[in-house]
């Protein structure tokens, strides 16, 4: 059996899949660890760094984002 064909295959085919269970597996444990708000917060803090570092390798203007979030209209 040649496990590297198999774990190309899984990240090829199944990526979403394995993204899903390896998401829900560390939010079980963090909820677990620490309760559910904790955990909870923590993972909108994950979310806010992921987002924001997805801006910075876009090379987008976080000006922009700003008052597009706090616009009046």
């Amino acid at each position: 059996m040649d496990w590297s064909k198999i774990v190309v295959d899984v990240l090829t085919f199944h990526r979403g899949k394995l993204i899903g269970a390896t998401l829900g597996l560390v939010f079980g444990l963090f909820t677990i660890l620490f309760g559910f708000w904790k955990a909870f917060f923590l993972a909108i803090c994950i979310f806010v760094g992921y987002f924001l570092g997805r801006r910075i390798d876009e090379n987008k203007d976080f000006k922009a984002l700003i008052k597009k979030i706090w616009s009046d209209s």
